[in-house]
């Protein structure tokens, strides 16, 4: 009987699959899980699904909280780290959810943690928050908007830019406030929202290649309007 050991690589112990690139309550609620049936980090392989339907609703920061985290995990994790959470899960790099779960097993399992800010964990995810901050802020002040009027004489500010990571979904609520019109979109390549009726919609991006420029004729920017939002408006017209 062949007993040679088995060296190849082997399925990790758990695939949990999470709604899109920041989805922190999912993340939350995964990991929860992991830490209460003891999976280590390194036997745990994070699957970022697509988001399941092309349009949604903002969310409110408190609705993207688990409501029944256990007491234990409450009093273990500092309120420091949640809040790192809440802009990491924003970053770009792809090992980000492996980053955080990692912290989160080491925050509860090695005490000292908390109080080494030299750890290279917690400087990895330091960095990577400082780096979503600092790209919401550039968005927020060099984001610019142009007038337009549709066909049916409705003003619509729109524009476009290209974040670095995931910051769509923050800054949005934050345009919602300070825009000068009721009707305004905002197009990326990963994402794009709009404003309307006092609601907010994400929906698809679109690719950099068409993306209009700042000077191009108010055709163009209608036109990738419409192929953006025209298929969610389409069935409340006819309906």
């Amino acid at each position: 009987m062949d007993t040679t050991p088995d060296t190849g690589p082997k399925s990790p112990a758990a695939a949990p699959r999470l709604a899109g690139q920041t989805d922190l309550a999912g993340f939350r609620s995964e990991a929860r899980l992991l830490l209460a049936q003891q999976v280590p980090p390194e036997e745990v392989q994070w699957q970022l699904q697509p988001v399941p339907e092309a349009y949604s609703d903002a969310q409110s920061p408190q609705s993207s909280r688990p409501r029944n985290v256990a007491r234990a995990a409450t009093a273990i994790v500092p309120a420091s780290f949640t809040r790192l959470c809440e802009f990491v899960v924003m970053h770009r790099d792809p090992a980000r959810f492996a980053l955080l779960y990692r912290l989160l097993w080491r925050l509860v399992h090695e005490p000292r943690l908390r109080g080494d800010p030299m750890d290279a964990d917690m400087q990895q995810a330091q960095h990577m928050a400082h780096a979503v901050r600092r790209d919401i802020h550039k968005m927020k002040a060099n984001l610019r908007m142009r007038l337009l009027q549709t066909g049916a004489g409705i003003d619509l500010q729109a524009g476009c830019y290209e974040p670095t990571h995931h910051v769509v979904e923050a800054v949005a609520p934050w345009f919602a406030k300070r825009a000068s019109t009721p009707r305004w979109a905002i197009f990326t390549p990963h994402r794009s929202v709009r404003w309307e009726e006092g609601r907010l919609l994400f929906g698809p991006g679109v690719a950099c290649a068409a993306l209009p420029q700042d000077d191009a004729p108010a055709a163009d920017w209608l036109a990738v309007y419409e192929r953006v939002f025209g298929a969610h408006d389409r069935p409340a017209a006819h309906a």
